[in-house]
């Protein structure tokens, strides 16, 4: 049985990864993919809804799952709590499910010491002009926090060299291929191929000329 493979993909914010994801999930894939839900104490922005985008919950509840070790990373951005649950994670793996996981470069970090077999992907903006573009026309958010995501956005940045991929986003269509040729080869590593086909392998091994 083929088992799913957990990509996480990390952007400065605006620089396309959640669009790629979604493009990614609209078309036929070989191996079904999803979005692994995290859980978040910043309130829903508009069209956002719970238990689809994410699990909103306070404070206090997000504190108790980190005392559970609920979670497989967690991280405190923008004033608020980010998650992502454990459970959730390894259950769609084990049922065949890749699984996208859309966290920044601290998050990732954490997931690689405890997912070590994970891949990375980071999403980079063909320039920092081009990415305040992108966040002005978004229209999710004033010129306060338009100005506080670029300023972070360099920091971010100079994580790239910790990830396995990069794909620059300049041109949709070429990022969804490069996406594409990703997730492929993943699914053809020898230690993937060696338990989707065991039968045949050991039917080869065993024949006899």
């Amino acid at each position: 049985m083929y088992t799913g493979t957990l990509f996480i993909i990390s952007a400065p914010s605006g620089a396309g990864k959640s669009s790629l994801i979604r493009a990614y999930l609209a078309q036929e894939n070989r191996h079904p993919a999803k979005v692994s839900i995290s859980h978040t104490t910043r309130k829903p922005r508009p069209g956002e809804q719970p238990g689809e985008h994410y699990y909103f919950v306070d404070n206090q509840e997000f504190e108790s799952l980190i005392e559970q070790n609920a979670f497989v990373e967690y991280a405190h951005v923008f004033d608020h709590y980010y998650g992502t649950s454990r459970a959730e994670i390894e259950q769609s793996l084990m049922q065949g499910i890749n699984v996208f996981l859309d966290i920044d470069w601290q998050g990732a970090k954490q997931v690689r010491q405890q997912m070590p077999e994970s891949k990375s992907i980071f999403i980079l903006p063909p320039s920092l002009k081009e990415l305040e573009n992108r966040l002005i026309k978004r229209g999710q958010d004033d010129a306060q926090v338009i100005s506080k995501r670029m300023h972070k956005a360099q920091s971010e940045i100079s994580h790239y060299n910790e990830y396995d991929y990069v794909i620059i986003n300049d041109d949709f269509d070429e990022s969804l291929r490069s996406l594409n040729a990703i997730m492929t080869s993943a699914s053809l590593e020898q230690s993937k191929q060696a338990i989707a086909h065991q039968q045949l392998l050991a039917a080869l091994l065993a024949a006899k000329y």
